[in-house]
C-alpha cells in the first residue's frame, strides 16, 4: 500500500481500534485460480504481541479453506470510514482557485500466513466470541446459547474456522493533513452539514488529525 509519511498511522491500538469497530474485512488469497476475495467479518485477539491473531470462519462450501498457497500470507484489508473531499469547502479556492476533490478514508492491512482449524469446539468459541463482541453494544445481546444446541449443532458442522497471526500490520489515515488549518476547517464544517455517509466520522478524524499533525 502506497502510504506517504504524513498518512501513515503507526499507532497499534489505533489500528486495533479500527479493526475491531469495522470487523469485516476483505480477505485476499492466493489460490489455484489467482488471487480470490472474501468478505469475512474477523475477531482480532490481542495476543500473540505485538499485533495479535484474527479469526473467522467460512462455509464448508467455500474454497477458500482448501485452495490457498500454504507458503504465502494471505492480506486482509479493514475498511475504516471514507468520504469525498469537494474543493469548494476549501478556503484557498477563493485565494488562488488551485484546488482539486479528493476522497479522505482510514484503512488497515494485516498480513499473516492462514491456518485452517476444521475442530467443531474450536468453531463454536469462535462464533461466541464473534456473537459477543458484536452484540455488546445492543440492549437485548443474543448469544448462540440462545438457539436451539441441536440447530447450532449442525450448523457448526457446516462452517470451518481459520485464524492468522498478524505479522504484518500497517495503517493509512487519509485526512486531509496535507491541507493548511484553514482548509481542514472547512472539511469538518463541509462535513458537518453534508450528510454524506461517514461524514461525522470523518469530520472527527480530520479534526483530531489538524490537532496532532504527523
Amino acid at each position: 500500500m502506497y502510504t506517504p509519511k504524513h498518512f501513515e498511522e503507526p499507532r497499534i491500538e489505533v489500528m486495533h481500534e479500527l479493526m475491531r469497530a469495522r470487523p469485516l474485512a476483505t480477505l485476499v488469497t492466493l489460490t489455484s485460480h489467482g488471487l480470490e476475495a472474501n468478505h469475512i467479518p474477523l475477531h482480532l485477539i490481542d495476543q500473540p504481541a505485538p499485533f495479535g491473531t484474527l479469526r473467522g470462519h467460512v462455509a464448508r462450501a467455500n474454497p477458500l479453506w482448501r485452495d490457498f498457497a500454504k507458503d504465502t500470507e494471505v492480506l486482509a484489508i479493514f475498511h475504516g470510514p471514507d468520504s469525498y473531499i469537494t474543493p469548494s469547502w476549501y478556503a484557498t479556492k477563493k485565494e488562488t482557485g488551485k484546488v482539486v476533490p479528493t476522497w479522505n478514508y482510514a484503512v488497515v492491512h494485516a498480513c499473516g500466513m492462514l491456518r485452517v482449524i476444521d475442530d467443531a469446539a474450536w468453531v463454536r468459541a469462535q462464533l461466541e466470541a464473534l456473537t459477543a463482541h458484536n452484540e455488546a453494544g445492543l440492549a437485548r445481546p443474543w448469544a448462540v446459547s440462545d438457539a436451539p444446541h441441536e440447530y447450532t449443532e449442525k450448523l457448526i458442522g457446516s462452517i470451518v474456522g481459520f485464524e492468522i497471526v498478524i505479522t504484518k500490520l500497517s495503517g493509512k489515515w487519509k485526512v486531509s493533513q496535507n491541507q493548511p488549518a484553514q482548509n481542514q476547517a472547512g472539511i469538518v464544517e463541509g462535513l458537518g452539514s453534508s450528510g454524506l455517509r461517514d461524514a461525522a466520522e470523518m469530520a472527527a478524524l480530520v479534526a483530531a488529525g489538524a490537532k496532532n499533525p504527523r
